[in-house]
Order: C-alpha cells, then structure tokens, then sequence
C-alpha cells in the first residue's frame, strides 16, 4: 500500500486563476439555493405540530433522512425528499446495465450512450420521487399530536400539491447538482448532501454539549466522543488516500534510429474504490421502504411497525442489513468503475505488461484477484467506521450528524473538492508556462 502525496494550495496561482475563482462562487452560491430552499416549508401543513412530532422520532429512521436531507425532512419542505429518488434511481440504473445488454451497450457508445442513460436515471428519478411523496402526503394525514392534526385541511388536493411540490424539489436538486458539476467545482450531488450534513453540525454540537451539560453525558464520554470523532477523521483521510500500486512495464522498440519506451508505470489501485457511495446507497436502499412506515405514527399495518421496530437504530437487524449492503454496494460500484478485462485489454494494445503476468487473460485475472482483496478491506473498513458510530447513536443518543456516514461523507467531499481545486490550479499554471513559451518564441 502507499499513500498519494498531494502538494498544497499555491494560493498566489489561486488569485490569478479567474476561471476556478468564478467556478467557487458559482458552487457556493448554488449550495445557498439550496440551503434557502431547505427553509420554505410545504403548504397546508402546521409547523408546530411537525416540529413536535419530529424531536419526538429524532432517534430514529426520520433522524437519519433528517440528516441526509440537510433538516428539510424535519421541517417538511420543498426540498424534503432531498436527492434520494436520484440515488436510488441511480442504483436500479446502474443495476440494470449489468443485466440488461442494450443498456451495456449503451455505456459502450461513450458521450451519447452515457446521456441516454442520465435520461433514463431521470425519468426513473421522477418516478420514485411520485411514489415517496404520495406516501409521504398520505403518511401526513394520519400523524397529529395531542390531538392537532399536522395536515391544516386533508383531502386530494393536499396530496396533489404536496406531491407536485416534492417531486419539482427533488428534480431542482438533480438539475442543480448537475449544474455544479459542470460549472462549478466538485461532485454537485454530493455537495448538496455535505452542505445539508455541515448545516446541522453546530446544532449537532450545541446538543451534545447540553446533554454534557444537564448530566445525560458525563463530561468523560464526551471528550472521548470528541477524540474518537478526530480520530475517525484521521483513518479515513489515512484510509481514503492509500493504494495499491501494480507496476507496468512497457518494451523498448526502435523506430529510425531512435529507441523508445522502455519505461514503467504503475496502476493505482484504490483501497476504497467505491468512496462514499456504498454508506449513501445502503441508506437510501434502508429508508425506501420504510418512507411511509415512518410516517405512519402507529397507525400503519401491524407488519409495518415490525419492520420499524426491528430496523431501528442500532438493533441487530438494521446492523446486519446495513453491513450487508455497504459491503454489496463497495464490490458492486468497484465493479462498475474498475473493469480488469477491459484494462488488460487496453495494457496489451499499448503493449504493456505486469511483470511475471502474461498479457490478456492472466494480466486481467491477476488485476481482478488484487483488486478482490483490496476492496475486502475496502469494505471492512466502511463497515467499521459507519457502525461503530451507529451503537453509540442508539446507546447514548449522540446526534446522527456525529455518524460514521455523515463523517465519511463529509472528509471524503472535502478531499474530492480540493482535489479538483488542485486540478484547476496545475491546469492553470501549465497554461500561463506555454503562452509564456510562445512569446520567447516569437521573439
């Protein structure tokens, strides 16, 4: 394993490059959209009621897409269902490009094939949107507190509108999300649900410290929660930046009387392939069914409460399931990024090859049983840091902003983002070194 070694930020290059300047302030104007529409609340609905039938559940599934959703759940607005129906529409995607062959041809075609497939991701983001928000308006309805009804007046025109509401919210999302991808900097998508997540971390904090404060945490477990939190923010940087390099060799070959190649390289094998999207995917997959049971206040089918019963935080089944899937989805994403096959195949067209390994089938099975175990601890690690927090959750009552998840999340972004920062500026520089080579050339 070795480590990739960034340089810093030059930050007189970062004054002179206009274009990723222009491209930040689109990025962080695009995420305050986002953070005044988390404040505009759905019509037809009263907030104290919410508001006390929220901090009632905010131990359960409902904290948890709370957090997701930057506390646009809590406050039921426009934005509520957030950008789950494009994950999870991304994941059935995803899926059926495995199954389906036109699909996988599709991914094959390249640019075209690649925006008929986001088309498809949005016509199924749509359709899951519609589903959730029907059963969020329906689950609406049937939740009051102390007798005072959350829906103002109930009926088919306050489903109407709170799905109509939804489901433009969600589609802003995705369009945004795509905006910033394109005009600004970083993974839009995941901007958006870092922005929601750093949010909620003063609140996060200010209850944490009152907990300490009215005795229900002793001052002791606290400053252990804040060291493990630091902590677990060291493995994963440790973690999220450590790889496996396979070195390739390429053949010298004559051409003239000049001799080229000769030189190796190495292939960069990432201990966690799959970033931050297996603890994403596993819950949105753990919050779609249970959308409406969460809801339902009691009221719902009785194999309804069973399964929010069993699947609360920190209970056995949700552990288990939530493994299950982050380990699912870390093989799964490696598999849709990584192709041996096709990377093998490419070694040998450019005449390449892993030492001891013959090219073609040996180089590409070889890169598949590294690449196996790599994401075996790939996986361990995710699993480690995303359930660990979780315990402590059920057990003490720390806020879900100080999860495993919403940490992952949050570090891995950062990187990312400033990965990208890096990109803009080397890009940048290089240009500035060739327009100042051709004006010596010209004279």
């Amino acid at each position: 394993m070795s480590l990739a070694n960034q340089p810093p930020i030059n930050l007189s290059a970062f004054t002179k490059a206009t274009e990723l300047q222009n491209r930040l302030w689109f990025t962080l104007l695009a995420l305050i959209v986002f953070r005044v529409g988390a404040y505009i609340p759905l019509p037809g609905i009263d907030p104290h009621v919410l508001e006390a039938i929220v901090s009632r559940s905010a131990g359960g599934i409902l904290g948890m897409f709370n957090m997701l959703s930057g506390g646009s759940l809590g406050r039921m607005t426009i934005f509520a269902l957030a950008i789950m129906p494009y994950i999870t529409a991304s994941i059935i995607i995803q899926l059926m490009t495995v199954v389906s062959k036109d699909l996988e041809n599709l991914k094959k075609e390249g640019e075209s094939g690649r925006r008929k497939i986001n088309q498809y991701t949005r016509y199924a983001t749509v359709f899951l949107a519609a589903i959730q928000a029907f059963g969020v308006s329906v689950g609406l309805e049937g939740m009051n507190r102390l007798g005072s009804d959350v829906v103002i007046q109930a009926g088919l025109f306050f489903r109407l509108t709170t799905v109509i509401t939804l489901v433009g919210g969600t589609v802003f999302l995705m369009w945004l999300g795509e905006q910033i991808t394109n005009r600004g900097v970083g993974n839009g998508i995941s901007l958006i649900i870092f922005s929601g997540i750093v949010a909620g971390l003063p609140s996060a904090l200010a209850r944490t410290f009152e907990l300490g404060r009215t005795g229900a945490l002793s001052p002791v477990f606290i400053i252990i929660l804040m060291v493990m939190v630091v902590g677990l923010i060291a493995v994963i940087v440790f973690m999220e930046r450590a790889n496996r390099r396979i070195i390739v060799q390429y053949p010298k070959r004559q051409v003239g009387n000049k001799m080229y190649g000769g030189e190796s390289s190495h292939i960069p094998l990432k201990l966690n392939t799959a970033g931050v999207i297996p603890p994403i995917f596993a819950s949105s997959i753990l919050l779609f069914p249970l959308t409406i049971a969460s809801f339902s206040a009691g009221k719902g089918p009785a194999w309804v409460q069973n399964i929010t019963l069993y699947l609360g935080h920190g209970k056995p089944l949700y552990i288990l399931c939530y493994i299950a899937l982050i380990v699912f989805f870390c093989f799964f994403y490696t598999a849709v990024v990584f192709n041996p096959v096709e990377t093998a195949d490419n070694l040998k067209k450019n005449g390449g090859f892993i030492l001891g390994k013959r090219p073609g089938k040996a180089t590409a099975e070889y890169l598949d049983y590294v690449l196996s175990r790599i994401t075996v601890l790939g996986a361990a690690y995710i699993s480690v840091v995303c359930v660990l927090p979780e315990i402590l959750i059920s057990q003490y009552a720390v806020p879900f902003y100080l999860g495993g998840t919403s940490i992952l999340i949050v570090v891995n972004v950062v990187m990312d983002t400033i990965t990208q920062v890096q990109t803009h500026l080397f890009a940048h520089q290089y240009e500035g070194l060739i327009k100042k080579a051709r004006l010596r050339g010209k004279r």
